[in-house]
């Protein structure tokens, strides 16, 4: 049996793991772990010992960060999954086998630079990025695809019906799904809007768990729990609803700014909104080109599948068009799925556990 930890260094990077978590198991001759670093609020630990109990996945814990580290290191894993580099050369020994599922595929640097020599095989989600990152010469690579689109292939016909009628959305309405990132965000500059279209649409929000977790964050959380007090129309979901997959089958049109998101939400085929009416940090708002350099500016600008607003209130007439012509920028979603995500058939996570076994030769 081989031993495989998915050291997830964060909650929101679990969707990511699960469908490797889920061919492992398939396929027989692991032994499956997880953990997470030791931090001073147990809230992301305690949701994901639950999901890994689900799995029948073991998760290992300690009391202390130096605690967890040293039960990791005698476990002597034979594969370390990460989603970035995090405690990296710490947790794996010289034997071990290292592979990068990384986290997300926006509009932020960090995919270029979260980098470490140790990895061994870098799942890439897209035909274009393997020959981006081949030029800046990194020879580790495997297309892949995107392991949490994975889960879009096999929700049962019937789980969209059971989210509808769980989270109470009038069958009369289009459903709105919002999605923005925690920095930059959109949040504060289109909450106000959002009252106004719950008069007309179903809204479910989905904040980044540091929205919820992180004290320079957690306003924002506080913002979407107040608007859904006072609107039934709208629904924001919980810190422990952490997959937003689900509740892409749910959505007409999808609302985002930097996130993920729009890029995931690409496989539907549905109108997309890009907010980019964000709210900057003095030092940003002062250093412009201090936030700039955070934004891989080039993807951001070729973004051509959605449609954009500076201005919060265009959002209203936006949505209002896009849901009367949800067909109008289909060819250029199609194009956008080719170009950023490889092979819409749900086995990225099948391609990605291929290139473990064969490096384990």
């Amino acid at each position: 049996m081989k031993k495989v930890l998915f050291e997830t260094h964060h909650l929101y990077y679990w969707p990511n793991f699960v469908p490797i978590v889920e061919e492992l198991k398939n396929r027989g001759g692991y032994t499956v772990h997880a953990s997470m670093p030791r931090r001073s609020s147990d809230v992301q630990q305690t949701i994901l010992s639950q999901a890994c109990s689900e799995l029948d996945v073991v998760f290992v814990a300690a009391d202390s960060e130096p605690d967890r580290i040293e039960k990791i290191i005698r476990e002597a894993y034979d594969v370390v999954m990460v989603g970035n580099i995090g405690q990296l050369k710490q947790i794996v020994l010289p034997d071990a086998l290292t592979v990068m599922v990384y986290h997300g595929i926006g509009l932020k640097q960090s995919y270029y630079r979260d980098i470490n020599d140790r990895i061994n095989i870098r799942a890439v989600e897209s035909m274009e990025r393997l020959h981006e990152l081949k030029e800046q010469g990194h020879t580790n690579l495997v297309l892949t695809g995107f392991t949490k689109l994975d889960k879009l292939y096999t929700i049962s016909e019937n789980e969209p019906e059971q989210l509808k009628q769980k989270l109470n959305l009038n069958r009369n309405k289009k459903t709105i799904l919002y999605a923005p990132s925690f920095y930059p965000t959109s949040i504060e500059k289109l909450c106000p809007q959002l009252s106004v279209l719950s008069a007309y649409y179903n809204i479910v929000i989905k904040l980044h768990g540091f929205s919820w977790e992180q004290n320079r964050y957690r306003y924002q959380s506080g913002l979407c729990s107040e608007l859904a007090e006072k609107h039934d129309s709208i629904q924001l979901l919980p810190n422990e609803t952490f997959d937003i997959i689900p509740y892409y089958k749910i959505a007409d049109v999808l609302i985002s700014d930097i996130s993920s998101t729009m890029f995931e939400f690409l496989p539907l085929n549905r109108p997309i909104i890009q907010a980019e009416c964000f709210s900057l940090r003095l030092k940003h708002r002062i250093f412009r080109r201090r936030f700039w350099r955070k934004l891989d500016v080039e993807r951001m600008q070729n973004v051509d599948f959605a449609y954009k607003i500076v201005d919060p209130a265009d959002v209203i007439g936006r949505v209002q068009f896009a849901l009367e012509y949800p067909d109008e920028m289909e060819s250029l979603r199609q194009t956008a799925h080719n170009q950023y995500l490889y092979k819409p058939d749900g086995m990225a996570s099948a391609r990605v556990v291929d290139a473990i076994e064969e490096n384990l030769k």
